[in-house]
């Protein structure tokens, strides 16, 4: 190999390897990323179109799994499923509103004061913002 095709080839060499290494420092920082604690009990406040609700829910963590307890004057009360990968919170539960059932999804991130924000899903029903605060 001569002097002109290897130093091409050798800065090839370089860059290739440079973005491998950024890659796998990137996979290795996602992919060892601690759960948030978000166990206990919340004080959620839910702005929708129906309006402004202040249901609670009591959240049970363990390693990334979620489950608990809800209650609400609109929905009632239900068990609570749910996950946490980051910083970021995904739980669901199964109420009934004039007698048809309904999936409600609650999807936020764990702010850097504790508080929690993100969206409600209400199938059919549309959907709202949420913030949540620990008790």
């Amino acid at each position: 190999m001569t002097k002109e095709t290897f130093e091409p080839v050798a800065r090839l060499a370089v860059v290739v390897g440079t973005t491998l290494v950024m890659a796998m420092t990137t996979l290795s920082t996602v992919a060892g990323q601690a759960a948030a604690d978000v166990a206990g009990d919340w004080a959620l406040t839910v702005d929708t179109d129906q309006g402004i609700t202040t249901p609670s829910v009591s959240l049970e963590q363990n390693g990334s799994e979620l489950t608990g307890h809800y209650a609400s004057e609109t929905l009632g009360e239900a068990t609570v499923t749910g996950s946490v990968n980051g910083n970021e919170v995904r739980f669901s539960l199964e109420a009934e509103v004039q007698g048809f059932g309904l999936e409600v999804v609650y999807t936020g991130t764990v702010q850097s004061d504790g508080t929690l924000t993100g969206q409600i899903s209400l199938g059919d029903l549309g959907g709202g913002t949420f913030t949540g605060k620990r008790r």
